[in-house]
């Protein structure tokens, strides 16, 4: 056992762990006050779920030995429970439960992801249900076909994209970010848009965004660089990149910004800094660090007029999932093939660096598989969801907000309004009592001098 890495990748995924509150703190305070522990839970609850299903099958479904040496899906029987791994393996550099927890985090966190495009319209009980049957029937299998390696003796057949194809993802633009982006604009497309849009609630609390922000950044030096499983220049390497390609992002995120409205705001540069982490995810081993300030850069750039694509389309992707994880994602994983350099730890050389077009081909294959087989399940699974026990939250609910309706909760309780704890309030009540928020808040804004 490699003490040393062992010791880092521990460390990496406490890092990847914290973001969960990340993320939750960074959705959580761009919607509105009436529905900020809503997302809060839809995060924290499509972690629980698919937590679960991980030990009881999700592990075996992407590492296990792949059925009939396809390359997709791993035999879902081979580490039931995760039992087999408590002993450990002498032979592994690392111990198998680590490995097993670290790739689990990236299980959660992706199907996390997706609650930013709907929020404000979902019950939450039908949300649950939909992140463990997209966890089983969409991830697991993506995950497999590009982060399951085959073993160096030939037992273990791996991942069709790792393996076969030979596509350079380094720690999941393809099976993270796109695959969440594109399941986001299914799902958004099955629910329809929310009442009263495009005009929708101002974000809540933007410090808590730039919290979220950067709590992301720093739980994602553990996301890329604990990829590299191993502590050494890889990981080194790779950390560089990732934290090179952010902060080109922000600053071409803001610089569109102040060309396009006259203004450089807080919410632009932290979309800008996740949507350089989301870039350079795939590319983070591939390149070089002046190529990641061009991957990020790049990203920043074309992200917010991505962004804009939904007013023009109408699709309600409410947190721009589809903008900043799609779009970010397909970027960085088809600029490996330009900007990849043999140097890299990835090894592989792009076009710009005399590769030829060979690996960008290679890329656009993968993006394509994962984009047509993660939007197509997923729109299954949403429309077998509504038309069985139902997606969308009601109108009354929708346009009170979900906090009080789905979980008898307020975050900011400035009305002075009462309940009993533990009880979903009346349609009735939910309105009442968004209405006594609203009327406080004016009161409050009055009374201080500030805009309600």
């Amino acid at each position: 056992m490699d003490v040393g890495s062992t010791a880092f990748i521990l460390a990496a995924t406490m890092a990847v762990a914290l973001m969960v509150p990340g993320l939750a703190l960074f959705y959580g305070g761009m919607v509105g006050s009436r529905s900020v522990l809503n997302m809060i839970m839809m995060v924290f609850g499509a972690v629980a779920v698919v937590g679960v299903l991980w030990t009881l099958f999700g592990f075996s479904a992407v590492f296990g030995n792949s059925y009939g040496g396809l390359g997709l899906l791993g035999d879902v029987t081979e580490y039931p429970g995760l039992g087999s791994l408590v002993a450990g393996d002498e032979a592994a550099a690392l111990p198998p439960a680590l490995v097993a927890i670290f790739q689990a985090l990236f299980a959660v966190i992706t199907t996390a992801l997706i609650a930013g495009a709907v929020s404000d319209r979902v019950r939450f009980g039908p949300w649950l249900v939909f992140t463990g049957l997209w966890a089983a029937l969409v991830y697991f299998p993506v995950a497999h076909w590009v982060f399951a390696f085959d073993s160096a003796d030939g037992s273990v057949i791996g991942g069709w994209i790792a393996n076969g194809l030979g596509a350079v993802d380094f720690a999941g633009g393809t099976a993270v970010h796109i695959n969440a982006g594109i399941a986001a604009l299914a799902l958004v497309l099955v629910l329809g848009k929310r009442t009263g849009w495009p005009r929708q609630a101002r974000p809540n609390n933007l410090p808590f965004v730039a919290l979220g922000a950067g709590i992301l950044w720093f739980g994602w030096f553990g996301f890329n660089g604990g990829s590299a499983l191993a502590a050494g220049n890889s990981a080194s390497v790779v950390m560089l990149n990732t934290f090179n390609a952010t902060c080109a992002a922000i600053l071409a995120w803001l610089l569109v910004e102040k060309l396009r409205n006259g203004h450089a705001t807080t919410l632009g540069g932290m979309s800008g800094a996740i949507a350089g982490l989301v870039a350079i995810t795939p590319a983070c081993g591939a390149v070089t660090p002046m190529g990641a300030l061009a991957v990020g850069a790049i990203a920043g750039a074309i992200c917010p007029l991505a962004i804009s694509l939904k007013y023009r389309f109408g699709y309600d992707d409410a947190l721009d999932v589809v903008g900043v994880h799609l779009v970010g994602g397909v970027v960085g994983t088809l600029l490996v093939g330009l900007f990849g350099s043999a140097e890299a730890p990835s090894g592989k050389a792009g076009l710009f660096y005399g590769g030829g077009f060979g690996l960008l081909g290679t890329q656009a294959v993968a993006v394509v598989a994962v984009v047509g087989y993660s939007f197509v399940v997923t729109l299954l699974i949403a429309l077998a969801v509504k038309r069985t026990i139902g997606l969308r939250a009601a109108t009354e609910a929708e346009v009170a907000g979900l906090d009080l309706a789905e979980h008898a909760e307020v975050a900011y309780d400035l009305g002075g309004g009462t309940h009993t704890p533990g009880t979903a309030p009346t349609p009735e009540a939910v309105v009442a009592s968004a209405e006594r928020l609203v009327a406080g808040s004016a009161r409050a804004g009055k009374e201080g001098g500030a805009t309600a």
